[in-house]
């Protein structure tokens, strides 16, 4: 509690700078001495609700301004998946309105068979090559490169060469559940 009590000071300090007013000007402004402001500012005194509520008043910000915000922990814990020989691994939490994933294609002499669905897509290769059959195109991309298509032109996608081909992709909600999900057994 004391950390977050001593950051009343430096956002009081903010919220007053980025309005473009001196010590003097919010404290008249407030109703109190410049050097209480001062001190509040500094650390040098105690904050309290009679000292806080007529600044953040005229400073037009509330109290909880003041107060360090809770920063959830930003790593991304989910389970991969395997599907079809491919490892798909989450790289954005469930919920997000982006939903972003590795995905590593194994090598394979074959190319799976073209998909058609509702959804967009995406791409880069970070390692390996990639082969991506779109409509009529057959195109091999390599490291750096990158690309985007309307998941309702027919698509295949596989490794190219002797080695795995891994991407960072990008899917609409609609291109999650055909790429995620494991169809129901018939």
């Amino acid at each position: 509690m004391d950390d977050e009590l001593a950051q009343v000071g430096p956002r009081l300090r903010a919220a007053r700078r980025a309005r473009g007013w001196t010590l003097d000007e919010l404290a008249e402004k407030a109703e109190m001495s410049t050097s209480t402001l001062s001190r509040l500012e500094s650390g040098k005194r105690q904050a309290s609700l009679e000292l806080l509520l007529p600044l953040t008043r005229r400073l037009g910000i509330r109290l909880d301004d003041l107060l360090p915000d809770e920063t959830p922990d930003p790593r991304i814990r989910r389970s991969e998946i395997r599907r079809d020989g491919l490892v798909i691994v989450p790289l954005s939490p469930e919920g997000s309105p982006v939903h972003t994933y590795r995905i590593t294609y194994p090598p394979t002499g074959r190319l799976p068979a073209l998909r058609v669905h509702d959804g967009y897509e995406w791409f880069s290769v970070i390692s390996g090559r990639l082969r991506l059959r779109l409509g009529a195109q057959d195109l091999i991309l390599g490291r750096g490169e990158a690309a985007e298509f309307d998941t309702r032109t027919p698509h295949a996608m596989s490794a190219a060469g002797g080695r795995p081909a891994q991407i960072i992709s990008i899917f609409n909600d609609e291109g999650v559940r055909m790429h995620t999900h494991v169809a129901d057994p018939a």
